[in-house]
């Protein structure tokens, strides 16, 4: 790509719902490359956090802006939910359809499909029914047409939640090797020892705010607060 849609800046982002704060205020910028962690207990934010990012959660104040246009933005970026959505199609459609709403030659979807297929290990199964698919199978195929789009960021939440420890794998080395690629990626996690895995830097959420940042080495090494700590040792934090 001859440029890129990053920095992403936040600038006093807010999300309130029924009059109560799920977000904010937050001020923050992504850049560079990378894979970005977000931690932090459960109902601190981090999902309503890489929504706003993504641009698919209302705002109550502030803004989300890009190094381009809001609608480049958006076609040059990818969201992979906790729970994977099959299209009712075969495996192998659902790795077409991205590339046909881009308009993609007939010649390079199946070179690129058939690629996929094989990173993902469904050859096989590419004329089965999507929805058919295991769990396991379901993520790696839904992270797949993801970046078979070649996004320049990925937003994923919580890709490896209630997966066994060969598919978290599948998934980790696709997403490294998207990061050889230069796919910026976002994710949450709730497995600290993914997120060691993974993380060039990271991001802690904490009553919708966000407490702590840093490069992964140091963030992970030597928190620099008591919360952050805290969440380490497994404390609940209230």
């Amino acid at each position: 790509m001859v440029s890129t849609i990053l920095p992403l800046t936040m600038t006093n982002v807010a999300v309130r719902r029924r009059g109560k704060r799920l977000l904010g205020p937050v001020d923050l910028e992504v850049g560079g490359l990378g894979l970005t962690i977000i931690i932090g207990p459960n109902g601190s934010g981090k999902t309503t956090l890489l929504r706003a990012m993504h641009g698919v959660e209302r705002l109550s104040a502030g803004a989300v802006r890009w190094s381009v246009s809001e609608e480049e933005a958006r076609h040059r970026q990818a969201y992979v939910f906790q729970t994977p959505i099959m299209l009712r199609r075969s495996v192998a459609d659902n790795l077409r359809y991205p590339l046909q709403l881009l308009g993609a030659p007939r010649a390079e979807v199946s070179r690129r499909v058939n690629d996929w297929l094989a990173r993902i290990g469904l050859e096989e199964r590419a004329s089965l029914q999507a929805t058919r698919l295991s769990g396991g199978e379901k993520q790696r195929l839904a992270v797949a047409r993801a970046l078979i789009r070649r996004p320049d960021v990925l937003f994923l939440d919580e890709p490896c939640a209630n997966l066994d420890g060969a598919s978290t794998r599948a998934i980790e080395a696709l997403l490294r090797t998207a990061l050889d690629e230069k796919t910026r990626i976002i994710m949450t996690t709730h497995d600290l020892g993914q997120a060691r895995r993974l993380a060039s830097d990271a991001i802690f959420m904490l009553h919708g705010m966000v407490h702590e940042t840093g490069a992964a080495e140091r963030f992970f090494g030597t928190p620099r607060t008591d919360e952050l700590q805290a969440f380490f040792r497994g404390d609940i934090i209230a």
